[in-house]
């Protein structure tokens, strides 16, 4: 009797001993053998050659009824939602004849009467704009500004500045709304500014003992791995008895987030 490998993998569950040590019986050992491969043996078509009689066969009847498309029922047409694509319609809607009402409102939103369509990409210039030759003028006015790649403008002070000040924007006396203006804004009176990622500790919180309560509840949950745990369908299920618990007056303080 010898042992059986089950692959190079450990199973999720542990087998048994009956289930390692079983002998397959000749029905098993039959079924398990792989299915043999015909594709060799079969008959292909050479170019030239004469076709397959199976070719040039016509379908039976039983063929072609087989090969209808199955109907709806009765009961399926009359339950389907108006969002399918199809649906009975009434021999009474089938006849119906449409008011002026009906009419009216069926017939397309016209467009507004000031409404332009699109113009043409290429617009069309006359003969008179396009033989037109623009003055020295025009040209001068057209070529871009050359800047030169400095931060600062050129000038004949001895102290460097980014751009100059005319001396009546020197001489300019701000108004009070000017003032007003150029105050920065202030903080809410109830600001509290940021704490430091490193703050003093308290003498007694360094000389507190931990509670054993405490220890027991800085303990991490202890669960399966995700791979144990999605074969299990009651992994994530929650208690009735927590379910039906009610929150103490401490842990709704402690709950609350901290005002700063």
């Amino acid at each position: 009797m010898g042992w059986l490998v089950w692959g190079n993998q450990e199973t999720i569950w542990t087998l048994s001993r009956g289930v390692v040590t079983a002998r397959l019986s000749p029905r098993i050992v039959a079924l398990a053998k792989p299915k043999k491969d015909f594709s060799k043996h079969q008959c292909r078509l050479v170019i030239g050659a004469r076709p397959l009689l199976e070719d040039f066969g016509f379908p039976s009847d039983r063929l072609l009824k087989l090969s209808e498309p199955k109907k709806y029922q009765a009961a399926y047409l009359e339950q389907r939602p108006h969002q399918s694509p199809e649906w009975p319609v009434s021999p009474a809607a089938l006849r119906y004849k449409a008011s002026p009402r009906i009419l009216e409102l069926a017939q397309p939103k016209k467009l507004h009467p000031d409404f332009l369509p699109a113009r043409e990409v290429p617009t069309r210039v006359a003969n008179t704009p396009a033989l037109v030759r623009a003055s020295s003028r025009l040209q001068h006015l057209a070529e871009p500004r050359v800047r030169k790649e400095t931060c600062c403008y050129e000038h004949s002070f001895l102290e460097s500045v980014i751009r100059p000040v005319s001396k009546l924007a020197q001489q300019a006396i701000a108004s009070p709304r000017t003032l007003e203006l150029a105050t920065a804004k202030r903080l809410h009176p109830d600001y509290v500014p940021l704490r430091d990622a490193a703050w003093p500790v308290t003498k007694a919180a360094k000389h507190a003992v931990t509670t054993p309560r405490l220890v027991e509840l800085a303990q991490p949950c202890k669960r399966p791995t995700m791979d144990l745990a999605r074969f299990n369908p009651d992994a994530f299920t929650v208690k009735e008895t927590a379910k039906k618990a009610t929150c103490s007056a401490r842990i709704q303080e402690l709950a609350c987030p901290i005002k700063r």
